[in-house]
């Protein structure tokens, strides 16, 4: 294993490989496509790395394209880490977005200033609802969903993984069980899927989860209920399930199903939310926007597991309706309608008091379907 480098050592070797950058030539004629051949000839393996990760994100496509073994460098879950440690990770956000027919999609992706780079390539598969789409290892995973194809519906147990540094869809293992309006949050470092609808319909309380090292869903316990409609997050190392209906309740449910990976087991809170239209996490605190009220952006601790209340100052139409998005520790309110009247609303939580709401330019190029934020 490669031992420590010194900083002089780093800052000569990176000014070589930004030299070679500039002037085109990256030494793509002296890297062979062994796998066990070095990633850049002369330098340590940790050097190369470090070089190759002070790119911007935006050159990693192209990077992908040079050789299988830098394909495969920024691949690596572990590419992530050396930006991280260098400081050099850039946050873009990805939004889908739906023309004002509702007949096309595609995902905007806009950097931390709000400016458009690119749209994604199409996603693979028939076009689906239901879906759910998750952040796993600076991947976007697009899981299962519900959709028609000549006439005749189906219920999809397909996942694809977008790679935000090669820009590329690749396919991923099937789940176990088929669904659509479901339940879906990342949890220290797994994909766990829960409850929804299967494929004749039937709510589910079935759940599984997806280990990316494996390339593997494993069914675990159910919940006690069935539940659809319903959203996922994380918070200290534990999966909650809010909102959405059960069919041991009447109407929407405000139970919320608590699964501890640890011990693989679930318990319950009685202190939900119901109808959520659109729900984020932001400083390590759930916000979530009911149906019943849209004009107030509801707040969930679960240190203490409290609820607060922050008002909304939307003006004109009350038809507007939201989704979210994150972007430098912000909250964006996309609007789900058409509006040329609306400005994007951004609740800043750490602003002085009555200074938190403020009008951003950052606005997707159509209707908000999904937003995730990806740190790459």
């Amino acid at each position: 294993m490669p031992g420590p480098y010194s900083a002089k050592r780093t800052k000569e070797s990176d000014m070589c490989f930004f030299n070679s950058v500039k002037s085109g030539s990256i030494l793509v004629s002296k890297v062979s496509d062994d796998f066990h051949s070095p990633i850049l000839p002369g330098l340590p393996d940790d050097v190369a790395k470090h070089c190759l990760a002070l790119v911007p994100r935006t050159n990693f496509p192209a990077m992908g394209a040079v050789c299988k073994r830098w394909r495969s460098v920024i691949k690596n879950k572990e590419f992530i880490t050396v930006r991280r440690l260098a400081g050099v990770l850039e946050e873009w956000l990805y939004v889908l977005t739906v023309n004002a027919e509702g007949n096309d999609s595609h995902w905007d992706v806009l950097d931390c200033l709000g400016n458009k780079h690119h749209q994604l390539p199409p996603m693979p598969g028939p076009i689906k609802v239901g879906f759910n789409v998750v952040v796993l290892n600076g991947k976007l995973l697009v899981i299962a969903g519900y959709s028609v194809v000549d006439g005749t519906g189906s219920v999809s147990a397909d996942v694809y993984e977008y790679d935000s540094c090669l820009n590329s869809w690749s396919k991923l293992a099937n789940m176990n069980v088929a669904r659509y309006d479901f339940a879906c949050s990342e949890v220290n470092g797994m994909v766990y899927a829960v409850g929804g609808c299967g494929i004749n319909g039937e709510s589910l309380s079935c759940a599984e989860v997806y280990d990316p090292d494996t390339d593997r869903w494993t069914v675990i316990e159910s919940m006690k209920r069935p539940r659809w409609g319903c959203f996922a997050c994380s918070f200290q190392g534990k999966l909650y399930i809010m909102g959405g209906r059960s069919s041991f309740t009447i109407g929407n449910s405000r139970f919320v199903d608590v699964y501890t990976p640890g011990s693989g087991t679930w318990c319950q809170m009685k202190k939900g939310c119901v109808m959520v239209t659109a729900h984020a996490v932001l400083d390590e605190k759930l916000c979530c926007m009911e149906w019943k009220n849209e004009r107030k952006l509801t707040i969930f601790n679960p240190v203490d597991n409290s609820w607060k209340m922050v008002p909304v100052p939307v003006t004109g139409s009350s038809s507007i309706g939201f989704k979210f998005g994150i972007l430098d520790g912000k909250l964006l309110l996309f609007s789900v309608q058409e509006d040329p009247c609306y400005r994007t609303l951004l609740y800043d939580p750490n602003a002085a008091p009555g200074s938190e709401w403020r009008t951003t330019e950052i606005k997707p190029s159509g209707s908000c379907l999904y937003s995730v934020t990806i740190k790459a």
